[in-house]
């Protein structure tokens, strides 16, 4: 990191775009194995804060590779920087007095602590989006558990990668016995009660 580089102080601050929201403003964190319904989930109930006339954004893993990330693969390594240049990317969002809502595997707890440490303390929901592998393996929306068991795909997680499930989430959704527009409301009941919204 270079040593010669200052933090610029923004004039129009956080508290500032909060208020001009109407909102508070954070992150949350769509954690689950592929096909667990993270990114179907994330965009639902972005449309519906939409419709209230709330200001947020969804970051999907995918997505974030066509452009952003597209350098990285999936090495552990690669997997740790995906998941770093996105908290980054979502402190930003944070900042700018948006509720964001990222939809990423992230396998690995020590990397969503990562994410969760450089936000305040009140600005991070890890949310565990919790489906049983073998309903993920049939759900199979992109095909990638078949190729991970013809071994097409290696170090894919659930098969020959590990998944590490949340230790302590601020919220599991159980998306094998819940549907999406359960899961929804879930979702924005908590953030309700947290007072986000």
């Amino acid at each position: 990191m270079a040593s010669n580089i200052v933090w610029h102080e923004a004039t129009v601050q956080k508290k500032d775009y909060r208020q001009k929201n109407g909102h508070r403003s954070g992150v949350i964190w769509l954690t689950g194995l592929s096909g667990s319904g993270k990114s179907s989930i994330a965009n639902t109930v972005n449309k519906r804060l939409y419709e209230k006339g709330i200001n947020a954004y969804v970051l999907d893993g995918d997505n974030i590779r066509h452009g952003l990330n597209a350098d990285l693969g999936f090495s552990p390594e690669d997997r740790k920087e995906n998941i770093r240049r996105i908290g980054e990317v979502a402190k930003l969002f944070a900042d700018s007095g948006t509720i964001v809502l990222t939809a990423f595997i992230s396998p690995y707890q020590e990397d969503r602590d990562r994410v969760r440490n450089i936000l305040p303390a009140d600005e991070f929901l890890e949310v565990h989006v919790d489906c049983p592998l073998d309903e993920c393996e049939v759900r199979d929306p992109k095909g990638l558990y078949k190729k991970a068991r013809s071994g097409e795909i290696k170090g894919f997680t659930g098969i020959d990668s590990p998944y590490e499930s949340p230790e302590s989430p601020e919220l599991t959704l159980h998306t094998g016995e819940w549907s999406e527009e359960e899961c929804t409301e879930q979702v924005l009941h908590y953030l309700e009660e947290k007072g986000w919204i």
